[in-house]
């Protein structure tokens, strides 16, 4: 329950006056799920509005401050009560990424509210549900169930394979697919599978690795070799998909950025009949060796007005791991820009001519 009023000023209202609103919390919602332990999201909300007082008695809260930031208030506290409804608990994190969607909505009245994000279930595993925690997950999400292919692009921790596995295993367990097909091209930084010990499919594990730690999450892990020795889930290297076609299968391609535009033709023309792609990928850490342009970037320019694909883009903001890696992303992306900049102003250096030294005509002559 809200209540809202606004001082007069000379019997008039003004826009400017301060605004007022008592909040009163049922008690089927006990206080110390809406503040935190030790009132930690009080604190979290108190730094979102500083511009508003906020004041907590026995059930009640009361907001003094301008009329927006007043309303903004309210409504965080009603779709926090909304989130609480659904048995799922609140944190710090998601009272501030609550905040910056109801900021956002301001000026974008088709904007989804928090409730609506946050309470949106994929999948549910031993009493943990994958859910998207970000408006920009939200609309990956609801890009790949709209689209047959869809790229999800974006920095390390952005949820992107994680999301696509869980809609992949939703897939499987609705019967709307036969089978999951994940791959990933094995090239890393730094190694080369040559120098891996043991057999090629022991040299390409650790390559796969991520995509076995993120099934174990969604599935009973006791039902994943049973489920990979029927060729129901497939886990192997993209080289494996060249000259086949995927029918009722929903495919995965990870780590895209690492593909060159000749597999990223490859694979993407395997797709067969009643299947679907997600191509996940991050443009800004490629390992391809220098001069090869990554298939990722080229896709984007081939097909970004085909009908039936999607692109799917999240930033530093839909970062879900802790907060310093969405700090370090944006640092990284900043010394990028500005290593082009740098680049572009500089002008490049002319080739020091050796005293004596003979002129590349005069070295490939040939004596008659």
């Amino acid at each position: 329950m809200t209540e809202t009023s606004q001082t007069p000023a000379n019997g008039q209202p003004r826009s400017e006056s301060p605004a007022s609103a008592r909040i009163v919390i049922p008690e089927k919602h006990p206080m110390v799920t809406l503040l935190g332990a030790g009132d930690s999201l009080l604190r979290v909300i108190e730094q979102g509005f500083p511009d508003a007082d906020i004041h907590v008695r026995g059930n009640e809260v009361t907001a003094t401050g301008g009329r927006a930031e007043v309303g903004l208030v309210q409504q965080l506290f009603n779709e926090m009560m909304l989130v609480l409804r659904t048995g799922q608990p609140l944190t710090e994190d998601a009272v501030e990424r609550s905040i910056a969607m109801l900021r956002s909505a301001v000026d974008d009245p088709g904007h989804p509210v928090p409730s609506e994000v946050f309470t949106a279930n994929i999948l549910s595993n031993r009493g943990r549900t994958i859910r998207p925690k970000t408006l920009n997950q939200q609309r990956y999400v609801d890009a790949i169930d709209r689209h047959t292919v869809v790229f999800g692009l974006g920095p390390a921790g952005t949820g992107k394979t994680y999301l696509a596995m869980a809609k992949a295993v939703q897939a499987l367990q609705a019967k709307e697919v036969n089978r999951i097909i994940l791959t990933r091209p094995a090239v890393e930084a730094g190694e080369r599978l040559g120098f891996l010990p043991g057999t090629l499919f022991e040299k390409i594990d650790p390559y796969l690795r991520p995509l076995y730690d993120a099934l174990h999450d969604m599935m009973d892990p006791d039902s994943i070799p049973r489920l990979m020795a029927a060729g129901t889930i497939e886990v192997a290297p993209l080289a494996y998909m060249r000259g086949r076609t995927l029918n009722d299968a929903f495919i995965i391609l990870d780590e895209a950025q690492n593909t060159s535009p000749e597999q990223m033709k490859m694979f993407l023309t395997r797709l067969g009949f009643n299947s679907r792609m997600v191509v996940t990928g991050d443009t800004s850490q490629i390992d391809l060796p220098g001069g090869t342009r990554s298939g990722l970037k080229v896709v984007q320019e081939i097909l970004v007005d085909v009908p039936d694909i999607a692109f799917s883009v999240l930033d530093s903001t839909d970062v879900v791991r802790h907060k310093l890696v969405g700090r370090i992303v944006d640092a990284y992306e900043r010394w990028d820009v500005q290593q082009e900049a740098d680049a572009a102003t500089t002008p490049p250096r002319k080739p020091v001519q050796r005293k004596g030294a003979r002129t590349p005509r005069q070295s490939h002559r040939t004596e008659s």
